[in-house]
C-alpha cells in the first residue's frame, strides 16, 4: 500500500465471501526463497527496479521508502569498494 489510503467498498465485498488479512513481513518464506532464487527456479532479478552504490544508501532508503512515487518495488544496494583478498 505503500502509506497510502485505500477504499473498500465493505458493501459489495461482503457478498463475495472476501478475505483480507494485513500484517508486516513474514519471513517465513525466506529461506525457501533464498533457495530457489540461488537454484535459478526463480528469476528474483525482475524485481529490481533500483539499483544504488552503497555510498548512496540513504538515497536508496528514501526512493524505497517513497515506493509510492519512485515506483520502487525492490532496491538492490552494492558495495562501492570490495575488500582485497
Amino acid at each position: 500500500m505503500h502509506g497510502k489510503p485505500a477504499t473498500l467498498h465493505l458493501e459489495t465485498l461482503w457478498t463475495r465471501d472476501v478475505t483480507i488479512t494485513t500484517g508486516l513481513v513474514d519471513t517465513y518464506s525466506t529461506p525457501t526463497l533464498l533457495r530457489l532464487t540461488t537454484g535459478g527456479q526463480l528469476a528474483a532479478a525482475q524485481f529490481v527496479t533500483h539499483h544504488f552504490a552503497m555510498d548512496d544508501m540513504l538515497e536508496a532508503y528514501d526512493t524505497f521508502a517513497r515506493a509510492a512515487d519512485t515506483g520502487a518495488l525492490k532496491v538492490v544496494i552494492t558495495p562501492t569498494n570490495t575488500p582485497a583478498s
